[in-house]
């Protein structure tokens, strides 16, 4: 384990935004967004950070590649030009208006040597500066669906930091826009992958018919989280070779049938549970995001770039998660349980659910963990003519101001090693429990003359300081 120097602080300067729209005319329609797309827990924007290193070979200007391509990519994938409409019901339609996406030019006084690894986590220091927040727009409706943010380096490197509204796509969806647009910077004529629409391949049947239970919109007395902006924010880098390890510690028959990232997930439910739970009776649930593109019968087409998600739950107590003799493997089957929930008649019973309330339901907050394993997507892979980014997906972990989603992203340090980030966010007092019980179990090494990572009990200002934890 290591503790990391404060958060980096630069400036940055940024030009008047702008309105990029496609490069070519296009239809102006309205289309209906999916009811997946339109229920309320994705009613908020995600900020996304993709790192770039100077090329050397490469003398353009980002910015100038970047603006242009998009506008080409536009043209193809022209929804994305419009802005959000809500009708009756609050069902979410997106008129397509050519009106554009916002796009920033910025220059920092900074060069990328001067970032540390834990610099190039989630929470990113200066998130603020790096993208523009617009004032009064923070509802998903009638403004620009995406926002994109380049920012020169002084070494000749680039950052681009994304908005993205998530009712209209979902991180393989933004993935493929953004492999679009780096096609494009690289002389591309066509997309490799035609985006494709067909949002109604995910929209209420008629009569709607809700065949299955659905935990996940448990409705819980009150139900409450602090907000993220109060939470600490704290990535934690698990090498290869440490999931390998965790991997060997459940019997193997289990191991046969799990992967290392749902073994990792139970390991942090608990240790998650057992920081946060004062009530040993007290109901708490994972939630997994699942890519259901591949369950459906045919699967969804290949370019689908809306919101092919949905998030199963399995409840306990906090009592049978922590206390059980054999607790990791407890909670590894139920992580099991929840991605075999996700059939395709669960899905559509889920998205008849959307229909039949009056109000679109919302996931619980109290006792719930929501993991989104973003290690598969492409977000890390785009090259708009630069390279491979050093860092691409998320630039926090939580969504909107709730800090109980986490993520799992591909990272390699500067020593070389490959591994799985994993942004957290928690109260002061539970981040301190909980890193404790990670070592407790361990998954670390001796702490060595610091306290975890620098923090003491008592110490801190819930500021959402970033620092890393490397288990050793």
């Amino acid at each position: 384990m290591a503790a990391y120097s404060p958060s980096l602080v630069f400036t940055v300067t940024r030009k008047e935004p702008e309105l990029i729209v496609p490069a070519e005319p296009t239809p102006h329609e309205f289309k209906q967004l999916s009811d997946i797309d339109g229920q309320e827990s994705l009613r908020f924007h995600v900020p996304i950070i993709q790192v770039f290193p100077n090329n050397n070979g490469v003398q353009e200007d980002p910015v100038r590649v970047i603006r242009k391509a998009i506008a080409k990519a536009l043209v193809f994938y022209y929804p994305l030009a419009g802005r959000i409409r809500e009708g009756p019901r609050r069902k979410l339609s997106v008129e397509c208006t050519g009106e554009g996406l916002l796009f920033i030019e910025a220059e920092a006084d900074v060069k990328l040597d001067q970032f540390s690894d834990a610099d190039l986590l989630p929470p990113f220091p200066c998130l603020d500066q790096l993208l523009y927040a617009v004032p009064d727009q923070s509802d998903v409706l009638n403004c620009p669906i995406l926002l994109i943010q380049v920012t020169r380096l002084k070494c000749g490197g680039f950052i681009v930091a994304i908005r993205l509204n998530h009712t209209m796509c979902d991180g393989a969806g933004i993935s493929q826009f953004l492999s679009t647009v780096g096609e494009f910077a690289r002389g591309a004529t066509q997309p490799f992958i035609p985006p494709v629409w067909d949002r109604h391949l995910l929209t209420a049947r008629n009569p709607p018919c809700v065949t299955h239970v659905h935990l996940e919109f448990t409705q819980i007395p009150n139900d409450f989280f602090p907000s993220l902006s109060t939470l600490i924010q704290r990535s934690f880098f698990f090498r290869l070779n440490e999931l390998s390890t965790l991997r060997r510690q459940i019997l193997p028959h289990l191991a046969h049938h799990c992967s290392t990232l749902d073994v990792l997930t139970a390991l942090l439910w608990i240790c998650r549970t057992i920081a946060m739970s004062s009530d040993l009776e007290e109901e708490v649930r994972i939630m997994s995001l699942v890519n259901i593109r591949s369950r459906f019968n045919p699967p969804l087409p290949v370019g689908y770039y809306g919101n092919g998600i949905v998030f199963p739950a399995v409840v306990t107590t906090a009592r049978k998660l922590t206390t059980e003799s054999m607790s990791l493997e407890y909670a590894v089957e139920k992580v099991r349980q929840v991605k075999v929930k996700a059939t395709e008649a669960y899905v559509k019973s889920m998205v008849d659910l959307m229909e039949v309330r009056e109000r679109r339901p919302v996931f619980p907050l109290r006792g719930s963990l929501v993991v989104s394993d973003l290690t598969k997507l492409q977000i890390e892979e785009v090259d708009y003519g630069w390279g491979k980014p050093v860092y691409g997906g998320v630039a926090r972990g939580g969504t909107a101001d709730i800090g109980v989603v986490t993520y799992y992203m591909r990272f390699k340090n500067r020593e070389g090693e490959e591994g799985v980030v994993v942004p957290m966010a928690l109260t002061k007092e539970a981040m301190i429990k909980f890193e404790k019980e990670l070592i407790r179990r361990g998954v670390a090494g001796a702490i060595g003359p610091h306290k975890i990572n620098g923090l003491r009990d008592g110490d801190g200002d819930g500021d959402g300081g970033n620092q890393m934890l490397k288990l050793q």
